[in-house]
C-alpha cells in the first residue's frame, strides 16, 4: 500500500475512533450528575474555542496565501452548522435512555437515510446495491439493538431521540460535502461549529440559566470539546484527502465498533453474540455502498 494512503488511512481511523470514543464519556459524565445540557453546552463552546485557536495558529503559519471568505458563505455554513448542534444535543439525550451501543447504532442509521435523501434529491432510485446495502442495515439493527430478544427492554424514548440525531446527522453530512466547499476545510469545520453552538444555546440555555455546574468546563469539557469537535476535524482534514471518498467512508465506519468497544470496557455495557452480529451486518452494508465508489475512483 502506497504509504501516503496507509498515512491517511490511519489519521481517518483515529478520527473515525475519536468519535466513537465520546459516547462513553459522555455516559460517564451523566454517572458524575451533569445534565444532558451541560454536556453538550459545554463541548460546543469549548469545541468554538479550540477552533478558533487552530485556524488563528494556521493563519499565521499560511504565509503568502489568501483566501476570500464571502460573507454568504459564512451564513450558509452557520446555518449548516445547526444540524451539528442538533445531532449533539439529540444524540447525547439518546443515550441518557439507552445503552451507548444501541445509540451508536441508532446514529448509524445515517447511512441509508442518506440514501433516501440522495434519491429526494436527485428524484433518482436508488440502485440494487444500495438498496440491498439498506435492508441489511435494517436487519442489522433489528440484531444489534436486540429487539428479537425475548426479555427485550428498551427505553423509547432514547429510540426516538436517536431517530432524530440520525436524521439530523444525514443533514450535517449532506452540508459538510456540499456548503461552501471553496473555504478551507478548517474555517468550514469552525463556522460549523458555530452555527452548533448557537443552536445548543438556544435550546440549553433556558436550563442552565437556573443551574449550571462551571466545574464540568474542567472535568468533561475539555475531553468532550477535544475527542468531538477537534480531534475528528484535524484528522479528517489531514487524512481524507490522501485517500478517496469510498476508503474514507468504509474506515469511518470503525466508529461503531469502537463505540461499543469503549461501552464494554469502561462501562461494563453487555454486548451479546447477536448483537455483534447485528453490528458486523451494518458494517458490511457500509463497505458493500461504497466498494463501488472506491473502484470507481481508482480507475479514473
Amino acid at each position: 500500500m502506497d504509504k501516503s494512503i496507509l498515512k491517511g488511512s490511519l489519521l481517518v481511523a483515529l478520527g473515525a475512533c475519536s468519535y466513537g470514543m465520546l459516547t462513553t464519556f459522555v455516559k460517564m459524565a451523566y454517572e458524575d450528575g451533569y445534565t444532558s445540557h451541560e454536556v453538550t453546552f459545554s463541548q460546543m463552546a469549548l469545541g468554538v474555542v479550540g477552533l478558533l485557536l487552530i485556524n488563528l495558529f494556521v493563519r499565521k503559519k499560511q504565509t503568502g496565501t489568501t483566501e476570500k471568505s464571502r460573507t454568504r458563505s459564512k451564513l450558509k455554513l452557520i446555518a449548516a452548522g445547526t444540524t451539528l448542534g442538533l445531532t449533539s444535543t439529540f444524540y447525547y439525550l439518546a443515550v441518557k435512555y439507552i445503552p451507548v451501543s444501541i445509540g451508536i447504532v441508532m446514529l448509524m442509521q445515517s447511512v441509508w437515510m442518506g440514501v433516501v435523501l440522495e434519491a429526494l434529491l436527485q428524484r433518482k432510485k436508488p440502485s440494487a446495491k444500495k438498496i440491498i446495502a439498506v435492508i441489511a442495515i435494517l436487519a442489522g439493527t433489528l440484531m444489534a439493538t436486540n429487539v428479537l430478544n425475548d426479555s427485550f427492554e428498551i427505553d423509547w424514548r432514547g429510540i426516538g431521540w436517536g431517530v432524530l440525531a440520525a436524521m439530523s446527522y444525514t443533514g450535517t453530512i449532506y452540508c459538510s460535502n456540499t456548503v461552501s466547499l471553496e473555504m478551507h476545510s478548517l474555517k468550514r469545520s469552525l463556522w460549523m461549529m458555530i452555527g452548533g453552538f448557537m443552536i445548543v444555546s438556544v435550546i440549553s440555555l433556558p436550563f442552565l440559566i437556573v443551574e449550571y455546574q462551571m466545574d464540568i468546563l474542567l472535568n468533561w469539557g475539555l475531553v468532550l470539546a477535544l475527542f468531538g469537535t477537534i480531534l475528528p476535524p484535524l484528522l479528517y482534514t489531514a487524512g481524507m484527502p490522501k485517500i478517496d471518498v469510498g476508503l474514507g467512508a468504509i474506515i469511518s465506519s470503525i466508529e461503531l465498533p469502537a463505540a461499543v468497544l469503549m461501552a464494554y470496557f469502561l462501562l461494563n455495557e453487555k454486548v451479546d453474540v447477536l448483537q455483534w452480529l447485528g453490528i458486523g451486518l451494518i458494517l458490511l452494508a457500509v463497505v458493500q455502498m461504497n466498494l463501488k465508489k472506491r473502484k470507481h475512483s481508482k480507475t479514473e
